[in-house]
C-alpha cells in the first residue's frame, strides 16, 4: 500500500524538556491509525506537529505531495517558503480537536462552511450542498441551522467532524475526541470514524478508548516519554506485546 504520511526522526522540546525524541512511522492510505500511551507522553503533541500547529526541532513530516522539514524554525521567524509549506500541507488535513473548537456565534452549517469558502476561495453554493450533505451524514440533518450552544457534545463533535471534512481533506486527525463526552455519548462519535474508515478515509487518533483501538485500528502505536515504543496489529499490541512498558500501560487500562 502506497503511504500517504511519512514521518521521520521527529523531534521537539520544550526548552530542557523533551517531549519527541526521534519518532518515524508510516500511515498507508486508507488506514486508521490509533495512537495510545500514558497521559503526557507526548501524543498530542505528536498530532499536532503533523498539521504545523506545533513546530518540531528537527526531523520531516510528508502527507500526499506536501514535505515539511524543520531546522530549528519558530512561529515568530517563519522563512515564506516555511509558511507556504504549512499552507498547503494543512488544506490536505482535518483536525477534530477533543474540545470541538466551533465557533459560538455561527450555526452548524456556517461552521461548516466558512474553512472552504474563505481558505479554498470555493464557490459559496457548491460548499453549503456539500456541507449539508456532510451534517446529514453524521446525523445532523435537523440540527443545521442550531447554534453549538443549542447541541449536546456528541452532536458538537459530529458537527466538528463534517466541518473537518468540508475542507475535502487526504487525513483526518483526532486528539481525544471523546475525552470531554458524557459516557452515553461516546458511541455516536466513535461509530462516524468507524463509517469514515469504511469509506476509505485516512485516519490518525489519538484516543483512550481501548476498545475502539481494538476494534478498528488497522495499526497501533504506543508511545512512552517521548518515544515511540512499539507498532503494530491491534492483535498483537493487545495480546502479546512485547514492550513491558506497553504491558504496564494495558494492564492500567484495560
Amino acid at each position: 500500500m502506497t503511504n500517504l504520511i511519512s514521518v521521520n526522526n521527529l523531534q521537539k522540546s520544550y526548552g530542557e524538556a523533551s517531549a519527541l525524541r526521534g519518532i518515524s512511522f508510516d500511515v498507508s492510505v486508507s488506514e486508521l491509525t490509533v495512537i495510545i500511551g500514558p497521559s503526557g507522553c507526548g501524543k498530542s503533541t505528536l498530532l499536532r506537529c503533523l498539521n504545523g500547529l506545533e513546530l518540531f526541532d528537527s526531523g520531516s513530516v510528508r502527507i500526499g505531495e506536501h514535505e515539511l522539514k524543520m531546522n530549528g524554525a519558530s512561529h515568530h521567524h517563519l522563512p515564506a517558503h516555511l509558511n507556504a509549506q504549512l499552507r498547503h500541507l494543512r488544506e490536505d488535513v482535518g483536525m477534530v480537536f477533543q474540545s470541538f473548537n466551533l465557533f459560538p456565534h455561527l450555526t452548524v452549517l456556517e461552521n461548516a462552511v466558512l474553512a472552504p469558502t474563505v481558505v479554498k476561495k470555493l464557490d459559496r453554493k457548491e460548499v453549503e450542498e456539500r456541507a449539508r450533505t456532510l451534517l446529514a451524514k453524521v446525523g445532523l440533518k435537523d440540527r443545521m441551522d442550531y447554534y453549538p450552544s443549542q447541541l449536546s457534545g456528541g452532536q458538537q463533535q459530529r458537527a466538528a467532524i463534517a466541518r473537518a471534512l468540508a475542507m475535502s481533506p487526504k487525513v483526518m486527525l483526532y486528539d481525544e475526541p471523546t475525552s470531554a463526552l458524557d459516557p452515553s455519548l461516546v458511541g455516536e462519535v466513535l461509530s462516524i470514524m468507524r463509517q469514515l474508515d469504511d469509506e476509505g478515509m485516512t485516519q490518525v487518533v489519538v484516543t483512550h478508548e481501548m476498545k475502539f483501538a481494538r476494534d478498528v485500528a488497522d495499526k497501533v502505536l504506543v508511545l512512552s516519554e517521548g518515544e515511540l515504543i512499539e507498532t503494530d496489529s491491534p492483535d498483537v499490541i493487545f495480546t502479546s506485546p512485547r514492550d513491558e512498558q506497553t504491558r504496564e500501560f494495558l494492564r492500567r487500562y484495560l
